[in-house]
């Protein structure tokens, strides 16, 4: 008996017209939904992610094919890592065996009558059932907060289980209507036909066939459901990869945009095509909402949800409902609560596997609240101090210096004599009476090691990186220009901060070209390896470290605080989460000059503190005027002042290179 599934009749007709028309109908539903979202893409905000194809295909192979991102959480990293390479192979082999059906004049055989192709089928339907069985055990016995549980993902599971079965049975059929038992090429039908040993060979003939077809017609009902279902992240999220954002993770700007964003986006088709995207792409795993501060604080935000609503939204605005139903994106669908939760520290980012940039998204939500005037008072004093004075503390420019007053020495002015190195010292470190003796100290040690440096004095302005983030996209301008003037009259090869978000906006936002922007660990860093930097004392003490945001995840930078910390005796204890997956202050994205809202659990820098504290450390060492704020405010209130002490990276430095 003729084992190939589409020489039948099938309702009086030839196997392969029914197939033909099955396939018509399934790509032609297909590719009126694809059509409709390309659409709706193509009416949002032009943005250029066509540049530097090189690197984009470089970062398609590593994130679409090798994935890494899914192995931040090894426990299920590996089962969707088979599971999505098992989708690939039977794709293929899925599109070989429709060709060889469609056109069954071909001389060629199906991809399981091919030794190569029905060994990798047979192996990868076990590999994949085991992690769909991980799966489905960690759904229902062990879901991680946040996961996304609905029947529409119980359904692909499913349908992925139904290709898998097919083809392990359908292997064991073809096996037996050959008049086998079994098959080096296929060890593992080789097994199951083991489980009907009597089976005649007409019927395993039929068996086979039926299992062919349920595997084809499971597969067509895959490509009709897929667009319409949470799974849309398998389609989009290739391309979404490869149109990912290749300038630096702390530039904010938008490239190549033709319409003016400034003033923010408060419906769908006023964001971006790849802002849209993003929603598509989302898989919905939760792994954003499980690393972000507001949301395991209590703040009414969770990254995926603001995402998956951006989705809905468009696809009903732009889809079901074109002409609008007065529903706003803004109140109705996403609250300003949400919006501002936001702390900016980029969690979200560094953790989703589809590389989706929710902040960008968030940022675009503020623009136009802040357009409109809908911010809170606090937030909106902060601003109009920034636009008068220059600084968020509504200090007068000509006090921005007085901390130098107490060192005994002058600071050089590096408007009128040419320095080595531009401090730029920031806001925090210049005017908080908390944060003055850790930047004479700064200052001090500089010195000692023969550092070439001077600062702006009162033509300093805030460098405006939070200022961005809040969404005053015109004030960020302003300050980011005076401090251009400013720094237009300074001769000076380099600029050192000690702010991690002065670094991020100086180094990535301010067309600084030719000029080494560093933070003052990475100076430290090199003057105790060029040994400039002598380090005369031993700390003491068991101490942790806190990498920040801005220094870390945006930027790349944690080792050479690790070192210079080392370098002076301190014995590091790493946090739990340390590194890239470092926890928020809080203070980021103009989060500290906003009050906290009700149903708030515990403060991020209240459960930092904590996890310091819980090392059994004596000091908690921070590389940033905002860390050192908001960690001694949340000893307070945790209660653990006399346990634990917060200090900068300087303090021990001092410590250890001063005269005994």
């Amino acid at each position: 008996m003729d084992l190939d599934p589409v020489r039948i009749s099938l309702m009086g007709l030839p196997a392969w017209a029914v197939l033909w028309v099955l396939t018509l109908g399934a790509f032609g539903v297909f590719g009126f939904r694809a059509w409709q979202l390309v659409g709706l893409l193509l009416k949002a905000r032009s943005e250029n992610r066509f540049d530097q194809l090189g690197a984009r295909v470089m970062r398609f192979v590593r994130h679409v094919l090798l994935q890494p991102r899914l192995f931040n959480e090894p426990s299920i990293g590996l089962a969707h890592f088979l599971i999505f390479w098992g989708f690939v192979v039977y794709v293929i082999c899925f599109n070989w065996s429709l060709v060889r059906g469609l056109l069954p004049v071909l001389p060629i055989p199906y991809p399981d009558e091919f030794g190569p192709s029905a060994f990798f089928l047979d192996v990868f339907a076990v590999a994949v059932l085991i992690s769909l069985g991980a799966a489905v055990v960690r759904r229902v016995f062990f879901p991680p907060a946040h996961l996304h549980l609905s029947w529409d993902a119980n359904l692909i599971l499913s349908l992925i289980g139904i290709l898998m079965l097919t083809t392990l049975f359908g292997g064991s059929f073809r096996l037996l209507g050959e008049g086998k038992t079994s098959s080096l090429w296929t060890p593992f039908s080789s097994l199951v036909a083991m489980v009907w040993p009597t089976m005649t060979s007409p019927d395993a003939h039929r068996w086979a066939k039926a299992m062919w077809w349920t595997h084809m017609i499971t597969v067509l009902f895959f490509l009709v459901y897929l667009p319409y279902s949470k799974h849309l992240h398998l389609l989009a999220s290739p391309f979404n990869v490869f149109f990912g954002n290749l300038r630096p993770a702390g530039d904010l700007s938008i490239a190549g945009g033709s319409e003016d964003l400034a003033a923010g986006s408060a419906k769908w088709n006023e964001f971006t095509w790849k802002q849209l995207l993003s929603g598509f792409s989302c898989a919905e795993c939760g792994r954003c909402d499980r690393a972000c501060p507001a949301t395991n604080s209590g703040f009414p935000l969770e990254p995926q949800q603001l995402v998956q609503k951006l989705k809905k939204h468009s696809i009903h605005a732009g889809l079901a409902k074109p002409n609008g139903n007065g529903e706003k994106l803004i109140g109705d669908v996403i609250t300003e609560a949400e919006i501002w939760s936001c702390t900016t520290c980029m969690s979200c980012i560094e953790r989703c596997a589809v590389l989706n940039e929710q902040i960008p998204i968030i940022v675009q939500l503020r623009r136009h609240l802040v357009s409109e005037g809908q911010m809170a008072k606090t937030v909106q004093d902060a601003l109009n101090n920034f636009n008068r004075y220059g600084n968020s503390f509504g200090k007068s420019d000509r006090m921005r210096a007085k901390w130098t007053q107490a060192l005994g020495w002058k600071v050089k002015d590096a408007r009128k004599e040419e320095v080595e190195y531009l401090w730029f010292v920031g806001d925090y470190a210049s005017f908080d009476p908390r944060l003055e003796e850790s930047t004479r100290k700064t200052a001090n040690v500089f010195k000692a090691a023969g550092m070439d440096f001077g600062i702006l004095y009162e033509g300093e302005r805030n460098a405006g990186n939070d200022v961005r983030r809040i969404g005053e996209e015109g004030l960020f301008e302003m300050l980011r220009d005076k401090n251009l003037q400013a720094m237009g009259k300074a001769k000076y090869k380099k600029i050192v901060t000690t702010d991690p978000h002065a670094f991020n906006t100086l180094k990535n936002e301010y067309g600084l070209e030719g000029v080494e922007v560093l933070h003052y660990s990475e100076v430290l860093d090199r003057l105790a390896t060029e040994g400039k930097l002598t380090f005369k004392n031993k700390v003491t003490g068991r101490i942790t470290y806190h990498d920040p945001c801005y220094l870390g995840r945006y930027n790349d930078i944690y080792e050479p605080a690790r070192r210079v910390l080392k370098a002076a005796g301190a014995e590091l204890v790493e946090m739990p989460r340390s590194f890239s997956r470092s926890y928020c202050c809080g203070a980021g994205g103009g989060r500290i000059w906003m009050e906290d809202v009700e149903g708030v659990k515990e403060r991020p820098a209240e459960s930092r503190v904590r996890e310091a504290a819980a090392l059994g450390v004596t000091t908690l060492v921070v590389a940033c005027p905002k860390d050192l704020v908001m960690f001694q405010d949340a000893l307070k209130t945790a209660g653990l002042e006399g346990k634990l002490v917060i200090k900068d990276v300087i303090d021990l430095v001092e410590e250890a290179t001063r005269q005994a």
